[in-house]
């Protein structure tokens, strides 16, 4: 029995989990913008739920708003202006993205606390890999310390863009990328730390079982 004035929410203010699609195969990154766009215009005019799209890109190089040219090194792969925020960012088979595609007027107008649910969502995700991830302060990213060398590497990436009050682009997770493509820019423009994946710390882990991961964590985050 619920306590003396207690209320339920109105079904209709009530916020559903969104769906959920994987991608087959790889996906060209200027279709991914392309359909991003489109949903995130669907979901403004109410027309659309909310999306959660899992994908893999073939090898890209991606320029974030505050991207400096001199970050990149060797565009060895297609460049790309992303349009989110932040700076150089590679995406590549055996990296999951996730673009996330929320409406921000229904689960509050704050930014700041939706990039931090992205990252704790990521180290959740992560959580059941056993694997311990961190944020770091003037960082952005998810984070893994190498104890025995010492250093600490960048394991997943957060670029987001907020058309309003809707959300698009959002995370990627390396599973087993290509680590050596990353070396044709400076990640983030931290040119002073690595990158690593699942797979570089032994944990051989599909993309299956990192999208169930994902998904797993969701509703401890998003609710």
């Amino acid at each position: 029995m619920r306590g003396a004035g207690a209320t339920v929410p109105p079904a209709s203010n009530r916020i559903e989990r969104p769906e959920f699609r994987v991608a087959e195969g790889l996906t060209p990154y200027p279709d991914a913008l392309a359909a991003m766009e489109a949903r995130v215009a669907a979901i403004r005019a109410g027309e659309a739920g909310e999306l959660v799209w899992c994908v893999e890109h073939p090898p890209t190089y991606t320029a974030g708003t505050s991207a400096g040219p001199g970050d990149l090194l060797d565009p060895r792969f297609p460049v790309f202006q992303a349009g989110r925020g932040g700076q150089w960012t590679y995406h590549g088979p055996g990296q999951r993205t996730a673009y996330v595609m929320l409406d921000l007027a229904r689960r509050g107008r704050d930014v700041r606390a939706y990039v931090h649910a992205l990252e704790e969502w990521v180290i959740r995700a992560l959580w059941r890999f056993n694997v311990t991830a961190e944020r770091r302060e003037g960082r952005v990213g998810i984070w893994v310390a190498d104890r025995a060398r010492g250093t600490e590497d960048k394991i997943g990436a957060i670029g987001v863009r907020v058309t309003r009050w809707v959300t698009w682009h959002g995370i990627a997770l390396n599973v087993d990328p290509d680590l050596s493509h990353f070396g044709g820019i400076v990640p983030c423009g931290l040119s002073q730390y690595g990158v690593t994946s699942l797979h570089r710390l032994g944990i051989p882990a599909t993309m299956e079982e990192a999208d169930a991961a994902l998904m797993g964590a969701w509703e401890e985050v998003f609710g």
